[in-house]
């Protein structure tokens, strides 16, 4: 019998494929969707259920830590701290996150951590501090917390259904989607996020200041903020500048940046600068490392030493000061030049109904105020409801009091259990539920006394669920219950401001203190790149210039030690310094090296130097295909300390010349073809953009460049004057008298 023959086995595709059997088969996808079904689920998710806060001012991760300290009751008084370890425990039934990460929100809660303004946990032992970066908090089971007073305003009437609840990871219990807090937390308190292509940053606010604006706005929609909510109240402390059209931004839009600057005083006897209070932004190991970098640097050297002297009693930063200083001028340097004075930059993102959206201070009260009426309702349905079934009850014991012996004698004369409850609703004429409420009743309360006493309450309970379903039915009487919850918080929580104010007029704060002594110098630059500043009096001892062997001055310049200097490299990049950023010299030395002083990139060398005091004037750039670019020196102002600028010439043709001129002047361009043309300056139009490619000035025979460019002194303009172009472009007329014309000159 002849052999059955094997089904031939599938050739892999490609030369390291592989069949297994039962591997399943490769799938081709296009990357769009697979970001779609992959990536775009966990955006979401970070965005809706992790990262940013909602209205009543919490993430999930506060949230649910706080709900489960509050079933575990330790918002009571009465009850002793619980180690922090057994809270951390208690919250992984709600956010399985790791104990760490719990532990890590619990800390920035607590009172001891001094993160937020109105703490929400009261806590025993080290938490480290916000303003420390090398103050670590103690591990979970060496500490103890509890809740503090000020969370049963955001846990009030949450078992009267006022928020909604969902649940769990795992199906075994129930969270609340939101607290109902009877304040504005969310400005209360500040918080951060950072989220998948978005960012939260909200900035806390004294809590008295958001209480008023919130009543205020709700009796009038177009009440003016700033009148009541003066500024951000950091838990730092500090200084904050007063810029009112600023605030009216963080206000109206909810972007913006507060400035903060620290809080010092000077103690004479000492000679000492005790920094006492921080931007809420910085930290103490920051500012240190700052100073003592700019000490080193020889930026500032009215400073001794520095040392942090924080301790039980708080934040201190001592600064011992070198003899005759300003402590008033220093101060403002280190403003300048520290982390003493800070930006809090602003981005109210904040989940509405599960959706991000930046909003101002005004927009989110509103909605604040949207949910709490909400919340306000709901408790009132829900205390309605309670007192409607109450007095339904208590209406069947008032049909009971006029006939007791009945009820004794229905129940008594009734064989069969089960037809207890039928037998009272057919004798009095009540319905199932009044007849099993009345049949629960114990023998010893089945007395006229204890009926009436019963009864005595169904006049409150008629004028109780009147008032409600008239709240229920003016939205007035909703927000006046919502103003008296919100002066009981003032009256219960409100605390004198942290940060106070500072004003420009009450400081030199726009005016830069620059000590730098200012004396004529000059300064050389050589064809290889080095560059010399000398002062006058030495340049008469030793006028001898030492350059390598081959190298020559290819510039000087007489300025002083303030004049900024803009370096233009072969690489079409601009770097700025200052002839104080080098060492005076001596015509005997070598000089600085311009690519190594000023980190040029690899294989980049030096051009051109323009020296400016005021960016005045205008630089023309000659390229080889005949163009020329005029650029106003002040597009290499910048109000930042940039250091290099890129783009700072067009790249599209090779550079020939870069000339500064302070006003109008005659220009001699020669070509690779032995043409000459004289044009003057004021022919060309100045460009907007840096690197802008130019107008033609001169038409090129075939195959001939630009070869130079040069400034004509008054000396030289006559007998070059045949040579004039009367417009641009022109052709160049022939000039081989002139010189060798492959003579680059800048």
């Amino acid at each position: 019998m002849p052999r059955k023959k094997e089904p031939e086995k599938k050739k892999p595709a490609f030369k390291h494929e592989a069949y297994i059997e039962g591997s399943g088969s490769i799938v081709n996808e296009q990357i769009v969707d697979v970001l779609k079904n992959n990536y775009m689920p966990y955006a979401m998710s970070v965005i809706i259920s992790r990262a940013l806060p909602e209205i009543d001012g919490f993430k999930p991760s506060h949230r649910k830590l706080l709900y489960m300290m509050y079933r575990k009751g330790l918002l009571n008084p009465e009850k002793e701290r619980s180690k922090s370890a057994n809270v951390v425990g208690e919250t992984m039934k709600l956010n399985p996150h790791g104990d760490q990460a719990i532990y890590e929100t619990l800390v920035r809660l607590t009172r001891g951590n001094e993160s937020l303004l109105h703490p929400y946990v009261d806590s025993k032992g080290n938490f480290g501090k916000q303003y420390s970066s090398k103050m670590h908090f103690a591990a979970p089971r060496y500490t103890e917390v509890k809740l503090e007073k000020i969370c049963a305003e955001l846990f009030r009437d949450i078992d009267k259904e006022t928020v909604d609840f969902v649940p769990n990871y795992d199906n075994t219990m129930q969270e609340p989607t939101l607290l109902p807090a009877t304040f504005p937390t969310v400005l209360v308190n500040s918080n951060t996020g950072i989220a998948v292509s978005m960012a939260s940053n909200v900035c806390p606010f004294n809590l008295e200041e958001v209480c008023e604006t919130t009543i205020a706005l709700m009796k009038d929609p177009n009440h003016d903020i700033l009148s009541t909510l003066k500024g951000p109240d950091f838990p730092g402390g500090g200084f904050m500048l007063y810029d009112e059209d600023e605030l009216s931004k963080v206000y109206e839009t909810g972007r913006g940046s507060i400035k903060i600057r620290c809080k010092y005083n000077y103690d004479k006897s000492a000679n000492c600068l005790e920094i006492t209070e921080i931007p809420y932004t910085t930290t103490v190991e920051a500012i240190i490392d700052k100073i003592i970098e700019l000490v080193k640097a020889g930026k500032i050297r009215e400073i001794s030493y520095i040392r942090d002297e924080t301790d039980i009693d708080g934040l201190k930063i001592a600064i011992d000061l070198k003899k005759n200083t300003d402590p008033e001028k220093l101060m403002q340097k280190l403003y300048r030049l520290t982390p003493l004075q800070d930006s809090y930059p602003c981005n109210f993102n904040v989940l509405i109904a599960g959706t991000p959206k930046v909003m101002g201070v005004r927009e989110i009260l509103t909605e604040w105020t949207a949910f709490r009426e909400e919340c306000v309702q709901r408790r009132t349905y829900f205390d309605l409801q309670k007192k409607k079934d109450k007095l339904h009850l208590l209406e069947a014991l008032s049909k009971i009091l006029l006939d007791i012996d009945k009820a004794i004698k229905i129940i008594r004369e009734t064989e069969n259990e089960a037809d207890v409850v039928p037998n009272l609703m057919i004798g009095f004429g009540i319905d199932e539920i009044q007849a099993e409420y009345v049949a629960e009743i114990k023998l010893r309360n089945i007395n006229k006394q204890y009926i009436l006493r019963r009864i005595e309450e169904v006049d409150q309970l008629k004028k109780d669920i009147a008032e409600m379903e008239e709240i229920l039915r003016d939205k007035k009487k909703i927000r006046k219950i919502i103003v008296n919850e919100l002066r009981d918080v003032i009256k219960n929580y409100a605390q004198p401001r942290h940060t106070m104010f500072y004003y420009k007029s009450d400081v030199e704060e726009e005016i830069e203190i620059d000590d730098t002594p200012d004396y004529p110098v000059n300064i050389f630059v050589s064809a290889s790149g080095y560059f010399k500043k000398i002062t006058p009096q030495s340049l008469r001892m030793s006028s001898e210039q030492k350059l390598k062997e081959g190298d020559f001055i290819s510039q000087n310049f007489v300025a002083t030690n303030k004049t900024d200097l803009i370096f233009f490299s072969d690489m079409a990049q601009a770097y700025k310094s200052r002839a104080s950023a080098f060492d005076d010299t001596k015509a005997s030395v070598m000089g600085d090296y311009i690519p190594a002083k000023l980190s040029f990139d690899e294989g980049e060398n030096l051009r051109v130097l323009v020296p400016t005091t005021d960016y005045s004037g205008h630089i023309i750039f000659f390229f080889e295909n005949g163009k020329a670019a005029k650029v106003p020196m002040k597009s290499y102002e910048t109000k930042t300390n940039r250091k290099k600028l890129a783009k700072a010439y067009s790249e599209k043709s090779p550079l020939v010349a870069a000339i500064f001129v302070a006003e109008e002047a005659d220009i001699l361009l020669r070509t690779s073809s032995g043409h000459a043309l004289v044009f003057n300056t004021g022919m060309i139009l100045p460009k907007t953009t840096r690197d802008s490619q130019g107008v033609q000035v001169i038409s090129l025979r075939k195959n001939a460049l630009l070869a130079s460019a040069e400034i004509i002194s008054s000396e030289e303009l006559p007998e070059l004057e045949k040579y004039r172009s009367k417009s641009v472009p022109a052709a160049g007329k022939p000039a081989k008298d002139l010189g060798d014309t492959n003579q680059l000159s800048f």
